[in-house]
């Protein structure tokens, strides 16, 4: 398996976008999701800040995907010196999210936000191997201006068929914010290299594809035709971290969804999620995502 054939395979869907608009010095925090979130910067200069991660620098043309199931805050330095562009997003039909600040009214920090989920054909959620926040910098006359700028288009004045083309495009843009982290050996795509190798990818994807089953490494070597120390030393030097660490992390990112989207009982929810005990499930959960089980989905319902 090749990079070349990732990139092939690769599928992605997305939320209805939201505008994200932070006037003067002030800050949004934005909760744990069960999927990625992508922001796109129009205007302003702030910043992401993250747990336990040093900031992440934005201004306009700025490109984030920040992992599923990591809140984060974004944070406006109420800079006025950067004008949105011609099209006026501003006056997009969208969901906003606001907050303001009397220190300086006028300066504005401008988003297009969505929920992303990313994969490849015959498995789901690819983009939850990603660890640490993408970023890319879309500078005048690089290969993602144009596509964002049809982006803001569609999104601007949806039609016939700008589901579709709204898809296509942040594909194009995701392909290319790849290839262009892949050259700068950014950490955040290490999963990449347990793509190319087939043994691991086999095991990789009967995880994706059923987090909730009883998998154990001895399970998974089996799967691949290996023995369970050879498998578990392949898939650490492939992907970094044994293969039970990021079972834990898949199962915890289900487990948001079926809270967030489904009025099961915790009991339930944890059943699926591959724990025969609730208060083991609660624990892992806690410590995980920094909330219990009904906590979060709480925090859900409120956000809607």
């Amino acid at each position: 398996m090749s990079y070349e054939h990732i990139f092939n395979e690769l599928e992605i869907t997305t939320d209805p976008f939201a505008l994200c608009e932070l006037r003067g010095e002030c800050n949004l925090g934005l909760g744990r999701e069960p999927t990625a979130t992508l922001h796109y910067f129009l205007s302003g200069k702030g910043e992401i800040t993250l747990r336990g991660r040093s900031p992440v620098q934005v201004a306009r043309g700025s490109i984030v995907l920040i992992p599923a199931m990591q809140s984060h805050v974004l944070r406006s330095f109420g800079d006025n010196s950067d004008p949105l562009p011609t099209c006026r997003p501003a006056e997009l039909d969208l969901a906003r999210m606001i907050k303001s600040s009397d220190k300086a009214p006028d300066g504005q920090l401008t988003a297009l936000c969505t929920h992303v989920t990313i994969g490849l054909r015959g498995a789901k959620d690819i983009v939850d191997l990603v660890r640490e926040p993408m970023v890319e910098c879309v500078s005048p006359g690089s290969r993602m201006e144009q596509p964002l700028s049809r982006l803001i288009d569609e999104v601007s004045h949806p039609g016939l068929g700008s589901r579709a083309m709204i898809r296509a495009i942040l594909l194009e843009c995701m392909i290319d914010m790849l290839r262009s982290r892949l050259a700068a050996q950014d950490q955040a795509l290490a999963w990449m290299a347990a793509l190319k190798d087939p043994s691991v990818w086999k095991a990789l994807r009967v995880m994706l594809d059923e987090p909730g089953q009883g998998h154990s490494v001895e399970s998974l070597a089996d799967a691949v035709g290996m023995s369970r120390s050879a498998f578990a030393k392949r898939f650490s030097d492939a992907y970094g971290s044994g293969p039970m660490e990021l079972l834990r992390d898949l199962r915890m990112r289900m487990a948001g969804t079926l809270l967030k989207e489904t009025d099961l009982p915790v009991k339930r929810v944890a059943e699926m999620v591959g724990f025969s005990s609730r208060s083991a499930f609660s624990r892992m959960f806690e410590a995980k995502i920094g909330q219990s089980p009904r906590s979060f989905r709480a925090s859900c319902h409120l956000v809607e």
